[in-house]
């Protein structure tokens, strides 16, 4: 919304304007339907695009409308957390090579 300002309580140990903690990011919490203030750009193949449309579409009919981004998010927060939590046994070390 235009001219909203988000802001941050002393208590609160976010990232200003996100709702996310850095402690969400550990336990694997996609940040959700909130306004994010950082973009990236991924390039993906057409099957990884196609892939992630099917995902979309499975979650869809399983009752979970959301959108490509909230599945990458979640699948980003996913990886991270099992990265936090194995170490080097996790499938993104597998997926990417070894530390």
């Amino acid at each position: 919304m235009p001219g909203r300002v988000n802001s941050l309580s002393p208590s609160d140990d976010g990232f200003p304007g996100t709702g996310t903690k850095p402690d969400d990011l550990a336990e694997g919490t996609a940040s959700g339907r909130i306004r994010h203030d950082e973009k990236i750009t991924v390039y993906v193949s057409s099957d990884e695009l196609i892939a992630l449309e099917n995902a979309r579409l499975t979650l869809r009919r399983a009752g979970i409308a959301v959108d490509r981004g909230r599945i990458v998010r979640a699948a980003i927060a996913s990886g991270l957390a099992d990265l936090d939590d194995k170490g080097s046994q996790a499938d993104i070390v597998a997926r990417l090579g070894t530390l």
